[in-house]
């Protein structure tokens, strides 16, 4: 298992050799560096630390210039810890053990075209949604006219005198999106290394900018 912090670019579309037109998501991945590498004895458990993105020196802390200087690099916009299994498979079918070492750079060709990865970000956030739009309701016989006050309202959400009280979980209107989001098994259709860029297919969650976490 491998992970490499980047940052979605915007959609496309990614034709393929049959001609097939398939929309994709292009997100420039890397360059990491390797900031701190954790372990059992120090920290309690084994982890990669990864730094992405040139922070403005004038925006950086002195603790946080201390970490990068460990790491030989300048403050990072983004942290981001994987596991410290950093595993990649060659054209022959062969795992090979990267074993990144502090200040190492982790770029896009850790993946290859036709594997499959996960894709974590914060999902655009819809602020206060009824519950049509939030929980798919219909409405009332799934009608589009008449039952102008009842057509899109929750209906009941409550019981009698016991309990007294709406249960947590309920699907009400409430704030919709912004959160945590991982998207599996996202197929690699290119790479093009020489821009840091990978072309996966289908789309990811969070706005264009967004930063990603991409796993294999």
């Amino acid at each position: 298992m491998a992970g490499i912090i980047g940052r979605k670019i915007g959609m496309s579309s990614f034709f393929s050799k049959e001609g097939k037109s398939i929309p994709c998501t292009i997100i420039e991945a890397g360059p990491c560096i390797v900031t701190q590498i954790k372990s059992h004895d120090n920290d309690g458990y084994s982890a990669i630390q990864l730094g992405y993105g040139d922070k403005k020196i004038n925006k950086i802390t002195k603790p946080e210039l201390g970490h990068a200087k460990k790491a030989n690099t300048t403050g990072k916009k983004v942290y981001v810890e994987f596991d410290n299994n950093y595993t990649i498979t060659d054209d022959q079918g062969q795992v090979i053990s990267l074993d990144p070492k502090l200040g190492d750079v982790i770029n896009v060709d850790l993946f290859k075209e036709g594997e499959f990865v996960d894709v974590s970000s914060n999902s655009k956030g819809k602020g206060f949604q009824g519950v049509v739009k939030r929980h798919g309701f219909k409405g009332v016989g799934d009608a589009t006219h008449g039952q102008h006050n009842r057509m899109r309202a929750p209906g009941s959400i409550g019981a009698a005198s016991y309990p007294a009280r709406v249960f947590k979980g309920m699907r009400m209107a409430g704030r919709m999106g912004g959160k945590r989001v991982t998207v599996k098994n996202l197929q690699v259709l290119q790479v093009i290394k020489e821009k840091n860029v990978i072309v996966l297919k289908g789309s990811v969650p969070g706005p264009n900018n967004v930063y990603l976490n991409i796993t294999n």
